[in-house]
């Protein structure tokens, strides 16, 4: 039993984007890594994620001198680092400015994690260098987790993040009507949220932050999600069990509300509106594209649900209804091999900043 629990401890350091590989790890094998592995509950909620037993585990072969950190993928050197773009220690990005006479456009990621981990040195590699190539500048911001602040206003660290580098980007060469954004699995469905939502400028805020665009040129989304207004979820994935979510009142605390009463009343309701991109897509949204690495039918477990092609294909149905550009590639797909997904989401965000990357990628036959 030891030797099967380190060997699936071992699965875990798979990039968080591998969504296809870590579909079959059920939940009780995550618990029991749990009752070996005690000290991987990086929270103290009494429940392993993925997340957290992926950073358990390189935390332990860092220690150790092992392979997986010998063989990682080092992001180059920011222009700046760890800038601070609101009052919350995680409320900071990294920036790589391309090196231009004009001002250059700017593509942001949003790591995943479950809104519980991550950070954003996930970034990859390979997407920074193919857009500083290109003349375009690159951001990757950290942001609040779920036992700091509610959905709702976690998502808000995304908007205030692009609203602070909008904010200067005179400072930076930035051309702040040129920025898109991309990101998988809770930073795929942060960029989605970004493209949909009304524009949260506040002309008259005491904060010059505040009073910048919230918008997007365009959004990437890797095995996201459609919506963030969990009832909604039955609908646009199907039925699916309750255990797979972390506790009965997992809903509950998403939005950080008292009890289930709260979904009832007028805020719990404006809430929910305000988090579900689904409703909120109109003809004048950006571009977007989805794409997902998971197989359709029935969802099989926690994993399968949170990623399942429904989410994009709900989000392209609404999208072709309401007029918005939306391309998704699912199943089988060129653009959703897990090994492609950034390099083709990047470079949809390159041609809808109106950049012409310097190499392209070869066609799939």
């Amino acid at each position: 039993m030891q030797r099967t629990l380190l060997i699936l401890l071992a699965a875990l350091v798979l990039p968080a984007a591998d969504v296809t590989a870590q579909r079959d790890i059920a939940p009780e094998q995550l618990q029991q890594l749990l009752k070996r592995f005690p000290d991987a509950d990086a929270n103290g909620d009494g429940k392993l994620t993925l997340e957290e037993a992926r950073a358990y585990r390189q935390k332990m072969t860092g220690k150790r001198g092992g392979k997986a950190d010998a063989t990682k993928v080092s992001l180059p050197t920011p222009t700046h680092a760890d800038v601070s773009y609101g009052p919350h220690e995680r409320n900071v990005l990294d920036l790589w400015l391309a090196k231009s006479g004009k001002p250059t456009p700017l593509v942001v990621f949003i790591h995943g994690g479950g809104f519980v981990g991550g950070d954003k040195s996930k970034a990859s590699a390979d997407s920074i260098k193919r857009c500083l190539d290109a003349g375009v500048s690159f951001m990757a911001i950290n942001y609040r987790f779920r036992q700091h602040a509610p959905i709702q206003d976690i998502l808000r660290d995304a908007a205030r993040a692009i609203q602070f580098v909008r904010h200067d980007a005179a400072k930076y060469n930035l051309d702040p009507k040129r920025v898109a954004s991309y990101g998988g699995s809770a930073g795929a469905g942060t960029s989605l949220w970004l493209a949909v939502h009304d524009d949260l400028t506040d002309p008259k805020s005491s904060d010059p932050v505040l009073r910048e665009s919230s918008r997007i040129a365009a959004a990437g989304c890797m095995n996201g999600q459609a919506t963030y207004d969990m009832t909604e979820w039955e609908k646009v994935v199907g039925n699916f069990k309750s255990e797979w979510l972390r506790g009965e009142d997992e809903d509950v605390k998403f939005y950080h509300f008292k009890n289930h009463d709260d979904f009832k009343t007028p805020e719990g309701k404006k809430i929910l509106a305000d988090c579900s991109m689904i409703r909120q897509i109109t003809q004048d949204d950006p571009p977007i594209i989805m794409t997902c690495t998971m197989p359709d039918g029935e969802p099989e477990n926690r994993g399968h649900l949170l990623h399942h092609p429904r989410h994009a294909q709900a989000i392209k149905k609404r999208c072709d209804e309401a007029g918005v550009k939306c391309e998704i590639h699912t199943g089988d797909s060129a653009a959703s091999n897990r090994a492609n997904a950034s390099a083709d989401v990047v470079g949809f965000l390159l041609k809808h900043l109106g950049v012409e990357p310097k190499t392209s990628k070869p066609a799939t036959p």
